[in-house]
């Protein structure tokens, strides 16, 4: 599973790939966990999600920005998502990426566009931007961006990735930051992050119990692992901690039912809803960080009983999606 794990996101990561898959839309697999290139169809899909109770945080994708222009076209397309989403009256917040603001353009010039975002989000009825993790090499510019925000706003959260071996430190530094939870979706060697499933689950069970334990700021519990859902869902029980404390948080397409089920036992419920046309490299961390994923989303594509069909299927679609991406890709090039 390594390798597997090492190829997606290697996939990802490859900038070609990403922007040959841009002029394709979402292709085959894609289009079940990505909501759409634009922001109309996304607002049909929040609204649909908030009639089962659930919330959504939207995540305007794009992540190779190498010029100014492309950063303030970003920025300017959340603060028109948030103007959109307030007018429309949606139980809806953003997610946004610093690299997509130009943050490995200009560090300065990255916090001044996020800046402007959240003055725009406290005008649209003060709504909440979460600032997403990413790769390991740009923690600490996050970081300084984040200890920057919060001393003047209080619609800003980050997140914090379990895999990573300083991540109780630095959740224990946003003691009074809304925090999204994950386990991490990034490849990173062994001196930085743990590599194996336990290690992982084990670290993030820490962080969540630690968390709900000692904070008062509010916690986004970010996985499908369900026996982590129903670990917590005891947890908070035994130890009476509010339910309003903390929600429960899938990404849209996969395990849907599951979380339908979630909203309807009365927990708070997100779901994190990608749209837009660098669907790519998206996908591929999605595969990465949990090759079964894909397996996951197929349930909800086929019919329950041809669950012995799904891995070959997945493999297949998967397989397909690269290839004629990949095919598309060297056409073009010559």
């Amino acid at each position: 599973m390594p390798v597997v794990k090492d190829f997606f996101i290697a996939l990802s990561n490859n900038q070609f790939m990403n922007e040959s898959a841009k002029k394709m839309g979402p292709a085959l697999g894609a289009n079940k966990v990505v909501a759409g290139v634009d922001i109309d169809s996304t607002i049909d899909t929040v609204e649909r999600l908030n009639m089962k109770g659930i919330s959504c945080t939207l995540d305007n994708l794009g992540e190779f920005v190498t010029s100014r222009q492309e950063a303030l076209q970003a920025q300017q397309n959340i603060v028109e998502i948030i103007r959109r989403n307030y007018n429309a009256n949606i139980e809806a917040h953003v997610s946004i990426k610093l690299t997509q603001l130009g943050i490995n353009i200009d560090r300065e010039f990255a916090y001044q566009n996020t800046r402007e975002i959240l003055l725009k989000a406290h005008e649209y009825g003060n709504t909440f931007v979460n600032i997403d993790a990413e790769k390991y090499e740009d923690l600490v510019g996050i970081t300084e961006i984040v200890d920057r925000l919060k001393g003047e706003f209080k619609n800003v959260g980050t997140v914090i990735q379990a895999y990573l071996y300083d991540a109780m430190n630095i959740m224990e530094k946003y003691s009074d930051v809304r925090l999204r939870l994950v386990k991490g979706a990034y490849k990173e060697g062994p001196h930085i992050a743990y590599q194996t499933k336990e290690e992982i689950d084990q670290n993030y069970i820490k962080l969540i119990e630690k968390r709900l334990l000692t904070s008062k700021a509010f916690t986004s519990i970010a996985t499908h692992d369900h026996h982590i859902i129903n670990h917590v869902k005891q947890f908070v029980k035994d130890n009476n901690i509010d339910n309003n404390a903390y929600e429960f948080q899938m990404l849209y397409g996969f395990r849907t039912d599951y979380a339908y089920q979630i909203a309807s036992e009365g927990y708070n419920f997100c779901m994190y809803v990608p749209f837009g046309e660098d669907w790519f490299g998206y996908f591929m961390r999605r595969l990465a960080e949990r090759p079964q994923n894909i397996n996951l989303m197929l349930l909800d594509i086929f019919n329950k009983k041809n669950k012995g069909k799904i891995a070959f299927g997945a493999s297949v679609i998967t397989g397909i999606s690269i290839l004629t991406i990949g095919a598309i890709s060297l056409l073009k090039k010559k």
